[in-house]
């Protein structure tokens, strides 16, 4: 069973780390109570900093696994709560390797499809004042991952993930983020991933550049 700890909302807003330097972020978003409505853009009331970057159709729903926060609260020293990384949904026991691009999920009236991993975002390093978090995600390969909304509706924390179609090509949110940053030699399991259909048009474009560079 999946099931969502948590559905989490934020506006950009203006954000003071080391140095008194300041950054404009979306990350700090908070988990809400009672029903949001889910649009093909993402949750009502949520909005992205860099819409260059971030949402969109591929990427309007950001999820990450409750199940590494733990761990993360042991390397980091600090408490960690849902929404701590600014996912939109915080869900129980779906991790990155048991979700796989192009699963289907229904939940309340929503259906969701997985379309990449989340790429590490300086912007938390910066936040949470630890210069290594980028490559401990891309090592860990805890990342969590994006959905686009295939269905609009009514979700509420609580609700439970279920899992309506298992992509058959069984690429998961892992190996995939692990070709991204650290099989970069994989050149035909790179080709065999940009070809999916599910997988975000920027994943895509960016496979293709790496795979033509390779051929020149």
């Amino acid at each position: 069973m999946f099931l969502i700890n948590s559905i989490n909302i934020g506006t950009p807003s203006e954000v003071t780390y080391a140095d008194d330097r300041k950054i404009t972020t979306s990350l700090k978003r908070k988990p809400v109570t009672g029903k949001v409505f889910l649009d093909l853009l993402g949750f009502e009331g949520d909005q992205v900093a860099d819409p260059i970057n971030h949402g969109g159709p591929d990427k309007a729903v950001c999820g990450y696994p409750a199940d590494h926060y733990s761990d993360w609260q042991t390397e980091l020293s600090r408490n960690m709560l849902p929404a701590s990384f600014g996912e939109n949904l915080t869900i129980e026991g779906l991790t990155e390797d048991q979700i796989h691009i192009g699963d289907i999920f229904s939940i309340g009236e929503a259906q969701l499809q997985c379309s990449q991993p989340r790429q590490p975002c300086h912007k938390l390093t910066k936040i949470f004042g630890y210069p290594k978090l980028a490559s401990r995600i891309q090592t860990l390969g805890y990342c969590g991952f994006y959905f686009r909304v295939l269905k609009q509706g009514w979700l509420q924390a609580g609700m439970e993930l279920e899992r309506v179609h298992s992509d058959e090509e069984k690429i998961s949110v892992r190996a995939a983020h692990y070709l991204m940053y650290r099989d970069k030699s994989q050149y035909e399991a790179m080709e065999r991933l940009m070809n999916h259909p599910a997988l975000s048009e920027s994943w895509k474009q960016s496979f293709g550049k790496r795979l033509s560079n390779r051929k020149t």
